[in-house]
């Protein structure tokens, strides 16, 4: 029998999923829902903010001048290369490139619904077997509405649209521009002001770098421990503690006792997980920033045909992906055996509590450092495929504390593979002068 299985969104998850379901034809027939026009999710830039032309939330966080933060080394899906010829800190236009590559080399536009907003999906109980009713609608024409009937769904919509701001005492008093960075786009808007940014991960330091060549000043307010301090920043950028309140107007104090006039807050506070379409009768509980139960963030413990690609964050994103399909794969083939829910369950807890007894807190449920090589080698093993090289894992981990180290130029160089578990880095000035000298 032929399984219908319905993937939801067309972003580097779902077309992962779609290329894996498609290759299987005797087995699974995909349909790919995507509520834009064109594939690649969140790399798909958009000047437009807050609505799209349609009136649904922008989805997309890219900015104009975005780059990736780990090499193309670390990033491709297995079985379709980057370009060699290209830099290793590709741009946003580059990425989306790959990815159209990817689903035009696979032939995947054909199971794609371009437009198409999945309302709600419900399990519909069928003598002893689980199947899904998923709710549609033309995003053209919101009102027409349709329902499909599929043996399995997978939910590849993301974990980077939907902004997660903090609430901080005296918010309301604060009278100059707050946004947050999924609304960020060029840093023209912050020219000769004062400007906090709120955090330093990826986004925070990007930045505050770009935002730091027109601002005045730049505070950068963060609680990283002291391994992930930034170093060799802008001379108009400092760094601080956490915001304790604003206490003015434009005022905000720190938790290190600093205060500081600003024109403009930026947070680079993360997103929130957001399923909108899943109903309470799917067993899914989405609670400030996990969803649960999750075996292995991948499979619903109580309807295991359902599976979510790509919510754990701080990976290596499409390498991630692929083995996270196949896992799902191997459950919905029943190749793969899981534990009773019970035991599934008790593992899930266990999981979320060695996050925490690792410092992380709760919201970063599904934060994959500081366990993230353990992560995916049990992820591999039980969908029994190779793992991700440990190659990829060691350079994008380098190129990670190197974006403390050198905020600014970190990405001025090139990797280079040069055996399993060895890389190369060469600064992009070597690199240079070596062909100058030919």
């Amino acid at each position: 029998m032929v399984l219908r299985v319905a993937v939801i969104g067309a972003g580097a998850n779902g077309l992962c999923a779609a290329r894996y379901l498609s290759a299987d034809p005797d087995r699974y027939l995909p349909t790919v829902y995507e509520q834009t026009a064109a594939v690649g999710g969140t790399w798909v830039y958009t000047d437009r903010t807050g609505t799209d032309r349609h009136g649904l939330p922008v989805h997309s966080s890219m900015y104009t001048n975005l780059r990736t933060n780990i090499p193309k080394e670390s990033m491709a899906f297995s079985d379709f290369p980057f370009d060699s010829s290209l830099q290793s800190y590709l741009s946003r236009q580059e990425v989306l490139q790959y990815l159209e590559g990817y689903g035009a080399h696979f032939g995947l536009n054909k199971y794609i619904q371009f437009l198409t907003r999945v309302e709600a999906v419900t399990p519909v109980h069928y003598h002893g077997t689980v199947r899904w009713r998923v709710t549609l609608s033309d995003v053209t024409a919101p009102d027409k509405q349709s329902t499909e009937l599929f043996d399995a769904v997978m939910v590849c919509t993301g974990r980077y649209s939907v902004p997660y701001v903090p609430v901080l005492p005296g918010t309301d008093r604060f009278q100059g521009r707050t946004l947050h960075s999924h609304d960020y786009r060029v840093p023209e808007p912050f020219r000769g002001r004062s400007v906090v940014i709120i955090g330093a991960s990826a986004s925070g330091i990007d930045l505050c770098v770009q935002i730091a060549e027109v601002a005045e000043r730049v505070v950068i307010s963060h609680s990283n421990p002291p391994f992930m301090k930034l170093r060799r920043l802008p001379p108009n950028v400092t760094q601080a503690k956490r915001v304790e309140s604003i206490i003015g107007p434009n005022i905000v104090r720190f938790l290190d006792g600093q205060e500081f006039h600003a024109d403009d807050i930026v947070y680079c506070t993360g997103y929130s997980l957001s399923f909108p379409f899943i109903t309470p009768d799917c067993g899914i509980t989405v609670h400030r920033g996990r969803a649960f139960p999750l075996y292995k963030h991948v499979i619903n413990t109580t309807y295991p045909t359902m599976s979510f690609i790509g919510i754990v964050h701080l990976s290596l994103t499409f390498p991630l992906f692929e083995v996270q399909v196949k896992f799902a794969l191997g459950v919905l083939s029943g190749r793969l055996s899981l534990p009773s829910k019970a035991a599934m369950d008790e593992e899930v807890e266990e999981d979320f509590k060695s996050r925490l007894e690792a410092g992380l807190p709760p919201h970063h449920a599904h934060t994959i450092e500081p366990l993230y090589t353990d992560y995916l080698s049990e992820l591999a093993m039980a969908a029994t495929c190779k793992p991700v090289p440990q190659t990829c894992q060691m350079m994008a981990t380098h190129s990670f504390f190197q974006m403390f180290v050198d905020p600014v130029g970190f990405r001025n160089a090139a990797y280079k593979i040069t055996g399993p578990e060895s890389f190369e880095r060469v600064p992009l000035q070597r690199i240079k002068k070596h062909k100058s000298a030919l």
